[in-house]
């Protein structure tokens, strides 16, 4: 009993009540899976099993290149905006193919994943992180953008859309 009281303290903690950075995103994903799966949430338990499997791929992945530490939560964080990047084309592609239930499905998945990503900051936010990249790269012409995009994505994974902040930072730079 006790147990049980252990695990669902911690499925709560990784529910949104802010105790999030106790725990690594592994580890709130393998607590929702175990949740989803007592809730009987089909399609949350598909996307969740579909997030595991591609940790899992990339850990063997590494394995084969040396590295036998596994999967970084930067890692994880990588691999789950890239499932996002991935779901938005596949849900435009089924809008203009008009299967509107499939777009619906990946978009449903989208809400999933975004669950373990950090929040996404704001216009203001992004400015300001632009503007800090810059200064602190010592950024001054168009050349220096790797810099600037490298400082960014080290600081920022998971919470701004590099692909719309690329033109902004060229922008800045031009």
């Amino acid at each position: 009993m006790l147990l049980n009281a252990v695990f669902l303290g911690r499925v709560g903690a990784c529910n949104g009540s802010g105790d999030e950075t106790r725990m690594d995103i592994r580890t709130r994903i393998s607590a929702a899976l175990k949740a989803a799966m007592k809730d009987k949430d089909a399609p949350r338990l598909s996307t969740l099993r579909l997030i595991s499997a591609a940790i899992k791929d990339r850990d063997i992945a590494l394995r084969g290149e040396g590295d036998d530490a596994g999967v970084s939560d930067a890692d994880v964080l990588g691999i789950l905006e890239k499932m996002v990047k991935q779901r938005k084309e596949s849900a435009r592609a089924f809008d203009e193919g008009g299967r509107l239930e499939m777009a619906e499905k990946e978009r449903a998945e989208i809400i999933v994943i975004g669950d373990f990503l950090p929040r996404q900051l704001n216009d203001d936010e992004v400015s300001k992180a632009i503007d800090d990249a810059i200064s602190a790269s010592g950024a001054e012409s168009i050349r220096d953008m790797g810099k600037v995009m490298g400082a960014l994505k080290s600081k920022y994974t998971g919470q701004i859309d590099f692909g719309a902040v690329g033109p902004r930072v060229k922008e800045k730079l031009a």
